[in-house]
């Protein structure tokens, strides 16, 4: 297990080499990412359809029934044409003649180019409109339109049905897959992108699917049923209408082609956008304190600057394919209406037959033109949809395959033998530490800035895998444990805290929800927490944030060990757990601590080495090595690397090593500009 992976607190990451681009204050950060392709990434996405294949059946039928119903009616209403004409027609010529005696007067009166078109009419002379027959054709169209509105609607219903099924499943997906990814993966990504992944991608892939899925079967299969109309009714109109299609697709190709690359652009931009603004809102009081509102504007501008030209380049090369289709399909209406009306000037077609191909001419070119307008939708919904599918597609952690079982009754000895790791393979972290910690003793973690103390405790709860060596627990190897095993006896309390949106009580019941009242009352008077929460207004009942506005920061990290406390784990790991804190209040939950970690085992990393003086077992780090370890006494008799420590602190700087020079800090002249 050499892959590449970053640390997981600030002071121990391992930066690649940057770049422009590539971070900075408050200026977020790119994920790097190869667009893949639009074929292979569409059908990925349709297959994602099939557990709703029985839906996707009954959208197919109604749409094929409702949208062949729809071809119907015009031929219908150019019946009804028909028989309009032919009665308003048959009722100026004389009664009692045939039809063609009637036409031959008509020639004989030197007006061949009307004989010819009467010629191509079904009319009795004398006989006016016959309104029984026209009255039956209408209901029958009104019958034809309406089923085929009832199948529309059943349509778009189920075909809602499947797209948000199919959605919801997606980001079920997504959640299940964040769930195994390793922590290396959330210290590489920023948070912002991530979350517009999740949140914007997922969407506008609901609205892409919703959009065009709908919209392309039913413009495919109309433009298939209408052909065949068109067909029956003049194959050579029709084939002059089918010239619309090759010119369409020629032209919507060539944009795709551009466009497409647009789209990505665009939706990666978002996600960088988002990464910025909310690491810039995030430490929104940092910007102030350090006057960088105008280096976090100009940094949004540029983002922001990004994001509109990727977007506008995306819309507007897609948006050309409309009106170029609609221009194309308006040539094409006119020669269909000049070819027509010659044909039945001619006698070779009936006004009603011309006037139904003109329809059907419309709606020939209408569903091509949808088909082109929604590319632009669906390229986008597409783009989103491959930066949904690299998350998928992300590197998980190793399966718990063969897992041991957790002892029963777990006694929390923790042994390291020759453990090395490493977050990039050619930069050594850690290499070769071996101790090992009885039941119920306190192992304090010491040492300078970058050293690997929280690394190793990273390596005990398995957020990463040794790469060499093994750590045992009550002397089974953790890489044979479940994850969540593992962590189930195990509590930790950071020096970051964190606190969900919910009351006091939520929070500290977080570590373990079954627990009764009585013991989270408890639990928060053992921890002091009760010290300040029954002063509050809602008491236990007061509603907190994840950024604890209602609370102060030392109050905010007494919840999370309060959350400690009611866990009750095997194994107790604080992480400078009261560097947040006012010194009567450390002073107080020291001794909250020292009942916390009776008859467990605990490791504390601390840079206050006033908090770790009664550990049974001091772990001195430096580059990732123990240099040094024992209890306080021992350690200072060594005069080694813990006592220049421990002298730095409490014996003044007398005893130090002189410091390097500090380098002078230029100061801008009077007046002139910062």
């Amino acid at each position: 297990m050499t892959a590449q992976r970053p640390a997981m607190k600030e002071t121990e990451r391992v930066r690649g080499q940057g770049g422009p681009g590539h971070g900075g204050p408050f200026g977020g950060g790119m994920v790097g990412q190869k667009p893949m392709t639009f074929g292979p990434s569409i059908r990925r996405l349709f297959r994602r359809l099939r557990p709703e294949r029985i839906k996707v059946i009954g959208v197919g039928v109604a749409a094929i029934m409702s949208v062949g119903l729809t071809s119907i009616g015009p031929r219908v209403l150019g019946r009804a044409t028909d028989i309009i004409f032919s009665g308003v027609v048959g009722g100026f010529l004389p009664a009692g003649t045939t039809k063609a005696q009637a036409i031959d007067a008509v020639r004989a009166q030197g007006q061949g180019q009307l004989a010819d078109m009467l010629s191509g009419v079904d009319l009795i002379p004398g006989v006016g409109i016959d309104f029984t027959a026209l009255r039956n054709v209408l209901i029958f169209a009104l019958v034809v339109y309406g089923l085929s509105a009832l199948l529309g609607f059943l349509q778009a219903y189920l075909l809602n049905d499947v797209v948000q099924y199919t959605v919801l499943r997606m980001r079920s997906d997504v959640e299940d897959k964040i769930n195994r990814m390793p922590l290396s993966y959330f210290d590489r990504v920023p948070r912002g992108e991530l979350l517009s992944r999740v949140t914007n991608d997922i969407d506008n892939v609901s609205q892409s699917l919703q959009q065009t899925m709908s919209q392309l079967l039913t413009s495919v299969l109309t433009v298939v049923f209408v052909f065949a109309m068109m067909v029956s009714i003049s194959w050579l109109l029709a084939l002059v209408a089918l010239v619309t299609i090759p010119l369409t697709v020629l032209f919507a190709g060539t944009v795709m082609k551009r466009s497409q690359t647009k789209f990505i652009t665009q939706w990666r931009r978002t996600g960088v956008l988002n990464a910025q603004i909310e690491e810039a809102f995030t430490g929104h009081a940092l910007v102030k304190v350090f006057g960088r509102q105008d280096e976090v504007q100009e940094t949004f501008e540029e983002e922001n600057e990004g994001l509109y030209e990727a977007s506008f380049g995306a819309q507007f090369l897609s948006g050309l394919i409309m009106p170029i289709a609609m221009f194309i399909g308006n040539l094409n209406y006119v020669l269909i209406a000049v070819i027509g009306g010659l044909r039945v000037a001619s006698g070779t077609m009936s006004l009603g037959d011309v006037q139904a191909f003109i329809q059907y001419s419309r709606l020939f070119t209408r569903p091509v033109t949808q088909i082109a307008s929604m590319i632009n939708l669906l390229q986008s919904g597409v783009a989103s949809a491959e930066r949904v599918f690299e998350l998928l597609d992300a590197e998980e952690e190793t399966p718990d395959e063969g897992a041991a079982e957790v002892p029963a009754d777990a006694h929390g000895r923790v042994a390291f033998d020759e453990v090395s790791f490493r977050y990039v393979e050619d930069q050594p972290l850690i290499e070769q530490v071996s101790f090992h910690v009885d039941p119920g003793q306190t192992v304090a973690i010491v040492g300078p800035t970058g050293a690997g103390k929280t690394t190793l405790v990273n390596l005990i709860m398995r957020f990463y895998d040794v790469d060499d060596g093994r750590i045992t627990l009550d002397g089974i190897d953790i890489a044979t444990l479940r994850r969540d095993d593992l962590r189930s006896l195990t509590g930790m309390v950071l020096q970051d805290t964190w606190l969900f949106e919910g009351t006091i009580r939520a929070n500290i019941a977080y570590g373990r929800p079954d627990a009764t009242e009585g013991e989270i009352l408890a639990a928060a008077r053992a921890t002091y927490v009760d010290r300040f929460v029954v002063n509050l207004p809602d008491g236990y009942d007061t509603i907190i944030d994840d950024e604890g506005g209602t609370v102060s920061a030392g109050e905010k990290q007494l919840i999370t060990i309060a959350r400690a406390f009611l866990a009750d784990p095997a194994l107790l790991i604080l992480d400078e757990a009261t560097s947040s804190v006012d010194t009567r209040t450390e002073v107080l939950v020291q001794h909250a601590m020292s009942v916390l970690r009776a008859d467990r085992t605990s490791f504390v990393i601390a840079h206050r080495l006033s908090t770790i003086r009664d550990a049974d077992l001091i772990l001195v780090m430096e580059d990732g090595r123990i240099v040094e370890q024992g209890n306080h006494h021992q350690l200072l008799e060594l005069e080694g690397a813990y006592a220049r420590l421990y002298e730095s602190q409490f014996k003044g700087p007398d005893k130090l090593v002189d410091p390097p020079p500090v380098p002078q800090i230029p100061t801008a002249a009077p007046g002139s500009a910062k």
